[in-house]
This record gives C-alpha cells, structure tokens and sequence, in this order.
C-alpha cells in the first residue's frame, strides 16, 4: 500500500511539475512575440506618423504616444488583424494626417499629378526657349544704307595708297 499511494504522489508531483513548466513556456512565448510579428509591427510603423511631432514616422519616434502605438499595432497583429485594418484603425482614430503620403483618391490626387505635370510644362516651356535661343537668325540681302564712294574718290585713294609704299 505504501508503494502504491509514493506512486500516487511522484505521478502527481511529476504531473504538477509538468503543467508548470508547459505554462511557463507558454507565458514566455506569448511574451516575446516572433520576430515576424515585430518585422511587421516596424513595417506598419513605417507607414504611420508620430501623433505629437511633426513629420516623424512612428518605427523611429521615441514618445511615450508612439510606444504606445507600437504596443497597440503589436496587440492587434497578434489579435489577427491584417495592415489594412491597424490602419483603417489609426486614420478612423486619428484621422488621415498619420498616413505618411495621403491616399491617391479624390483631392489627394492632385498631390500625385501636379509635380508630374507642372515638370513636363516646365520642361516644354525650356525645349521651346532653348530652340529659340540656339536658332540662328536669317541673314537677308538688305542694300546697304551706307553712301555710294564715288569712283574718282576711290581711285584717288588707290593711287595715294600706292604711292605711300
């Protein structure tokens, strides 16, 4: 009976021991999440802006506000959510301003085509006036304004050229 009831309590011992150590790894795991979780909470990080500073991205802010977000981003990829939705989550939040570039639709649309266009225009306007500058102008046969020399002149100045040397 002894040996039977030491069984008893090594097999419970031994099933304690293990349940422990199973959850304690499985705290530890849920505590440091993969490094593909945290490549993903920097990638979306990227793409986000600092709510207090302006023009900071969120992967290299050290506010308290973006900590915050990046422990935010973390929990919801962990949740399942996909970028779309952390997204979609900050800019019903915080609004379009935490977006890096603002999205290609609508009004926001003229902040992708306008340098586009306004560089080929330029570029126009150059080719034109460069063409016209490098163009070379016509020369026509105009008579000349200046007076005739008379040709008793021009002897005269023949013959006295010639006697000088």
């Amino acid at each position: 009976m002894k040996s039977i009831s030491r069984l008893i309590i090594a097999f419970g011992l031994l099933g304690a021991l293990s349940w422990l150590s199973f959850s304690a790894t499985a705290t530890l795991s849920a505590q440091q999440p993969s490094p593909n979780v945290d490549d993903e909470v920097l990638r979306i990080s990227k793409s986000l802006y600092c709510p207090v500073c302006t023009g900071v991205p969120l992967d290299v802010c050290e506010t308290q506000a973006c900590v915050q977000w990046r422990a935010l981003i973390r929990e919801k990829l962990l949740a399942g959510e996909s970028e779309a939705q952390i997204r979609q989550y900050f800019i019903a939040q915080y609004g379009e301003r935490v977006l890096g570039a603002p999205p290609p639709e609508g009004f926001n649309l003229s902040a992708y085509i306008l340098p586009v266009l306004v560089l080929l225009i330029g570029a126009v306007i150059l080719f034109w006036t460069a063409r016209g500058w490098l163009k070379r102008p016509q020369t026509a046969n105009v008579p000349s304004t200046a007076p005739q020399v008379p040709s008793e002149y021009a002897e005269r100045i023949a013959r006295e050229l010639k006697a000088r040397e």
